[in-house]
């Protein structure tokens, strides 16, 4: 009886310390606000949606590789692609405050939102707040007329979505801008940035306070940090305050200016990252596109196989998935973004013990090399934080270009490339250019708004209608990805070098150059959870399935998720082979992916 007495002592005492330091004032220090850590709720989730909607998705429609929600920004600075558009479909004298009258939200239903994430396997939604247009998605007071209640749905979706969410049992989170380029306080990108005190003391603070009182949500997304210090946004006095309103469920992301260096890392539209030490977790849409952009053709979107595949090597790597959608104006999720939620979901539910609340295994993932060829018109592609095929990463890849090249004079041609990042030209086998180092990379959130190529030149004597071998070489590090490769000379205005002057071989039967892209592929991504190792099949192994890890335990078993029964295996020469034999077609559960358990 003492006994379990003092057990009991031990444990409540042991309760109390813990509940004291999780609930411990937050000061606003960075060393305080580091110290507290961070919630284990969100290393465990590792999905979670994105939401992008507001008057940008009325009109859903900018360039193909676009942003749609940074259309403002285009009719603020003048002519765009979603500004065209827009005052083709409602007028010359439209304005993008206009939208307000047609944003009615008239399909939105909260709750069906939240049924669908939950289904998808999410664990947390982020649904944006305000996004750099200013608009205020709630009843905010610091946005008379600009916000949803007082204009089109005339509805609180903030109030009416954390609601619904957390009815589900899921984290409620919320995207909030930092800036602003509609307050006259400070324009931003067009006032100084070092004039943003006022903005930031009178209206963003303030804003902010009443966004996270009224609703206070487990997680916050700043966005917009990039041109001013964390000091200038007063992020540890924010961070900290947020956290003694909230509590240990709180968790805010990076992205809070110049020298914060504090909050979980959100990579944006990338191969992800490789870390452990810190949470992070990839923000991408299923398209190219944040909020829905109609102009987006079909090959920008996810397959099934695409979104299981990079989800599982994000897990596998140490991180996870915040995974957005965008609603049109009505408030209906397209239904191919609902279709991939909801195969992601039925994938996680027999698949899911290798993801939730796993951990980096200590290899993370298996490659092999990979090229994909077809034959390209020109050299002049901007992929931004796309690849040229799916089947290639987004970072990390390679392109090779090869052919022949006839000019239209005989004179002394210049020949321009323009790369983000390295690129190399050679003519009639000699090397032109030999640009081979990595370009600056801006930060995330500021896809939209940056380019980093480098442009070099180089002049070549050649005569007209003379066939000469070319051959371009490229390489992609990560974040944008571009090259351009143009030429001119005294008879010839400069331009991309054109499909007409261009030829596979030198019979000049075929226009365009040969290329041949490449990158790693991952087949095989591993995670971990206890004593349980597991082995994500990317590809189906029809025999044996071959995997490059140490011996598990001698009683080792080894089972495939949502089947019955374990398989045999055996180690030799530095690998585990698990024979794949027993498993009949009819018994492979699911499809995209699937799971070996390793259980010792």
């Amino acid at each position: 009886m003492k006994k379990n007495f003092f057990t009991l002592t031990c444990l409540l005492l042991l309760s109390a310390f813990t509940l004291q330091a999780q609930t411990a004032k937050v000061e606003p220090t960075w060393e305080s606000i580091k110290e507290r850590g961070y919630p284990e709720w969100f290393n465990d989730a590792k999905l979670g949606i994105f939401i992008h909607w507001g008057l940008y998705s009325v009109p859903s429609w900018t360039k193909k590789e676009g942003y749609s929600e940074w259309s403002y920004k285009g009719w603020r600075d003048g002519k765009s692609t979603a500004v065209d558009f827009a005052k083709k479909v409602y007028g010359q004298d439209f304005k993008y405050e206009d939208f307000r009258g047609l944003f009615k939200a008239e399909l939105f239903n909260p709750q069906e939102w939240a049924d669908l994430f939950k289904n998808s396997g999410a664990k947390y939604v982020v649904l944006v707040s305000k996004h750099h247009d200013g608009y205020a998605m709630w009843p905010s007071k610091y946005a008379p007329g600009w916000n949803s209640v007082e204009t089109g749905p005339k509805r609180d979706i903030v109030g009416e979505l954390t609601t619904a969410v957390e009815n589900d049992g899921l984290k409620m989170g919320l995207y909030y801008s930092l800036p602003e380029w509609s307050n006259p306080l400070h324009y931003w990108e067009i006032d100084p940035n070092d004039s943003i005190a006022k903005y930031v003391d009178t209206h963003m603070i303030p804003q902010f306070k009443e966004l996270v009182t009224k609703y206070r949500p487990s997680l916050i997304f700043t966005d917009g940090e990039w041109w001013n210090s964390a000091e200038q946004w007063h992020a540890r006095e924010l961070i900290a305050w947020y956290y003694n309103l909230v509590g240990s469920e709180a968790i805010v992301n990076d992205r809070w200016g110049g020298g914060a260096d504090y909050g979980f890392k959100t990579p944006e539209y990338s191969a992800g990252i490789t870390m452990t030490d810190r949470p992070w977790a990839e923000v991408r849409g299923i398209g190219r596109s944040f909020g829905l952009n109609r102009n987006e053709p079909l090959e920008n979107y996810l397959t099934e196989d695409d979104l299981i595949h990079h989800f599982a090597t994000l897990v596998a790597n140490g991180g996870g998935l915040t995974l957005n959608v965008g609603p049109a104006g009505d408030g209906q999720i397209p239904l191919l973004q609902q279709e991939r939620l909801l195969q992601l979901g039925q994938w996680l539910k027999i698949n899911g013990d290798a993801i939730y609340g796993t951990r980096a295994y200590k290899k993370h993932i298996e490659e092999k090399q990979i090229y994909i060829t077809r034959i390209d018109s020109t050299i002049d592609f901007n992929w931004v934080r796309n690849s040229p095929d799916p089947r290639i990463r987004v970072d990390h890849f390679t392109g090779e270009w090869t052919g022949y090249i006839s000019p239209n004079y005989s004179e002394e041609y210049t020949f321009t490339a323009k790369a983000d990042d390295g690129v190399r030209v050679w003519i009639d086998g000699k090397l032109i250019i030999d640009q081979w180092n990595k370009q600056d990379q801006t930060q995330d959130g500021f896809v939209q708004g940056a380019q980093t190529s480098a442009t070099h030149t180089s002049t070549v004597k050649l005569k007209k209608g003379q066939k000469y071998p070319i051959k371009v070489e490229y390489f992609e590090d990560v974040q944008n990805a571009s090259i351009q490769v143009k030429w001119a000379s005294k008879s010839q205005a400069e331009e991309v070098i054109p499909y007409a002057a261009l030829y596979t071989d030198n019979t000049g039967n075929q226009n365009g150059l040969n290329a041949t892209y490449g990158s790693m592929k991952t087949y095989v991504a591993y995670t971990q959870k206890g004593n349980n190792i597991y082995a994500i099949l990317l590809e189906w192994q029809d025999d044996q399935c071959v995997l490059n890890i140490d011996k598990p335990a001698d009683n080792a078993t080894i089972s495939l998720l949502g089947r019955e029964g374990n398989l045999p295996w055996k180690y030799e020469n530095g690998q585990l082979i698990v024979d794949m034999t027993p498993v009949k077609f009819t018994e492979i559960p699911g499809r995209s992916a699937w799971t070996l358990k390793i259980a010792q």
